[in-house]
């Protein structure tokens, strides 16, 4: 199959491939970047980061585009949402996602300043409801995505009940990792598809080099469903935390930053993902997708060639 463009307001991405915005650290400017810089939209992981931090790594990722589209990923969970977005703004970001979490008030901002708001939802209400506030566009995440999950249906059948619903582009993800699955969600009806966990596995990538071994060696018996203070389940890898998570027993947290604007207190969240990027994952938490497993190919290489071997993988399949 060969992959179409994508096109979201006044913005067409050659290549219908958005890297996700992995917080915290995770996907900065050189990611982000580098995929736009290939034709795909490149998104910074907007979510812990300090306002002149996210102008730096925006100006780093403009820079290292080349002219290509690059966008910011925020929750609407965390306390800074608003500062975030105006910060994005000011530094005139191609476009912003955003999730955990629905605002009506950020289509306001970014319509005043001509910039596609696309949020992330997991079913055809929310989505149409996103329609109608003004959204460029909608990411459909089903329970396979890595994260914060708004769901426990798969992509693969709320892709559908979202494009009868709405009529702006629809970006699949959530556990999306080949070339098949790319061509399985236009299949459905999506016009482009969001990819986070095979871009942990590239140079660009802001982790620790522990981060991304996790990765390499994850079994599907290790992806896990946990408990987050942000009130949402999360897919997780297996970690010594992250047992003690899922025994009920882990840290409670000592101090608070408030980055969130509500927080269960059961342990936090914000310096365990630190933690993890930092290459201290025993006490951290190192977010996947369900299907890191199926990945063939988890040695480290550059974004260029993981989109590279993406469209190459789209391409090959006769039977889209």
């Amino acid at each position: 199959m060969k992959l179409p463009q994508l096109k979201i307001g006044e913005l067409v991405a050659r290549i219908p491939i958005i890297q996700g915005g992995m917080a915290v650290r995770i996907s900065t400017g050189n990611l982000a970047g580098a995929v736009a810089a290939e034709g795909g939209i490149g998104v910074i992981g907007a979510s812990g980061m300090a306002f002149d931090e996210l102008s730096r790594e925006i100006r780093i990722a403009k820079e290292k585009a080349q002219g290509g589209i690059v966008g910011i990923n925020i929750m609407f969970a965390a306390r800074e949402f608003v500062g975030i977005v105006q910060t994005a703004i000011k530094e005139k970001i191609d476009l912003i996602f955003t999730g955990a979490g629905f605002s009506r008030d950020i289509f306001k901002m970014g319509s005043g300043s001509n910039i596609p708001i696309i949020p992330i939802v997991s079913t055809a209400r929310l989505a149409l409801t996103a329609e109608k506030s003004g959204a460029a566009a909608v990411v459909v995440e089903g329970k396979e995505a890595g994260g914060h999950l708004g769901t426990d249906r798969s992509v693969w059948d709320i892709v559908p009940e979202v494009r009868e619903a709405v009529k702006i582009p629809v970006v699949a993800a959530g556990g999306i990792s080949d070339g098949r699955d790319i061509c399985r969600a236009f299949k459905l009806g999506a016009n482009g598809v969001q990819i986070a966990t095979r871009f942990v596995l590239s140079e660009e990538c802001n982790a620790a080099p522990e981060y991304k071994r996790r990765y390499q060696t994850a079994r599907k018996e290790d992806i896990v469903q946990i408990t987050s203070p942000v009130g949402m389940p999360g897919r997780a890898i297996r970690t010594a935390f992250v047992e003690k998570i899922l025994s009920k027993n882990p840290p409670r947290p000592i101090g608070c930053d408030f980055c969130l604007k509500r927080c269960s207190l059961e342990y936090c969240i914000i310096q365990s993902l630190i933690n993890s990027q930092k290459g201290d994952i025993d006490h951290g938490i190192v977010f996947s997708g369900e299907n890191v497993w199926k990945i063939k190919d988890r040695s480290i290489k550059p974004a260029k060639k993981i989109i590279e071997e993406l469209v190459s993988e789209a391409e090959e399949v006769n039977d889209c």
